[in-house]
């Protein structure tokens, strides 16, 4: 299904019969999210009865600079479009710092939070995972670009496992793809909200990961120290399951449904 308010032209799929709304704002990836909606269904499954989970790409219709608060108030617009006022908000990695802007700019859409491998900054370096992908999309070296991709996402052995289903995605890669793929990807830079981080009033949860090789594990220890004090406030770090433990790790889902529920 495709939300138009007011120029945004957003995909989203949605599924399950609950009565509470769970949105899911993903992270970024090389194609839209949409292809793979059936999966984060199943995924997901866990959460059908007593929610009604709404999955949303990010806009198809970007401009050529499209900065996380841009990103927040396009999902932001949808949502009130939609109807999503005091909903359980779960984003990952990239999706995980546009819900933190979506919290802070929009209070009334989120009643939970939950972030998971995700950074209230981004510091691109030279060697970062970012610019390497930027790079290697630029240059349309879309097989490297997804092996390095699933390198850096997934643990060794899952990388390892999948490496002739990267290889064989990248083929179906379109130029198209690579653009929207490096727009967003450069929509991280000059991202920091840490000093703003106690502007965040709902109940949140952050899930982060010890061997994390896009963001690094400090990036989930420097929103930890900003909010450990909170009384609302819960963590849990991963190890052994990557940037992708939101993915991964077999009691993901059970967690987030666990704080949404207490």
């Amino acid at each position: 299904m495709t939300a138009m308010v007011n120029g945004i032209e957003m995909d989203y799929c949605v599924f399950g019969k609950g009565r509470r709304n769970f949105v899911i704002l993903p992270g970024l990836s090389v194609k839209s999210v949409m292809l793979s909606a059936q999966a984060v269904e199943d995924a997901y499954k866990v959460f059908a009865d007593e929610y009604r989970v709404w999955l949303f790409d990010r806009r198809r219709n970007m401009p050529e600079t499209y900065s996380i608060s841009e990103m927040a108030e396009d999902t932001a617009e949808v949502m009130e479009y939609l109807g999503l006022e005091g909903a359980y908000v779960f984003g990952a990695s990239q999706g995980g710092m546009i819900a933190q802007v979506l919290a802070m700019e929009h209070p009334e859409l989120v009643r939970k939070l939950v972030i998971g491998s995700s950074a209230a900054r981004v510091e691109r370096n030279a060697d970062s995972p970012l610019n390497e992908w930027i790079r290697l999309a630029e240059k349309r070296e879309t097989e490297a670009l997804n092996l390095s991709f699933a390198e850096r996402v997934y643990p060794e052995d899952v990388a390892r496992a999948y490496h002739d289903f990267f290889v064989n995605d990248a083929a179906t890669v379109t130029d198209e793809d690579l653009n929207r793929f490096v727009t967003l990807a450069r929509g991280t830079e000059g991202f920091d909200v840490t000093e703003r981080l106690p502007e965040i009033r709902c109940p949140m949860l952050l899930l982060g990961s010890n061997d994390d090789m896009v963001l690094g594990r400090d990036a989930s220890f420097e929103i930890i120290e900003k909010m450990r004090d909170r009384a609302d406030f819960r963590w849990f770090m991963y190890d052994g399951y990557g940037h992708a433990a939101y993915d991964t790790a077999p009691d993901y889902k059970e967690r987030i449904l666990d704080f949404f529920r207490g």
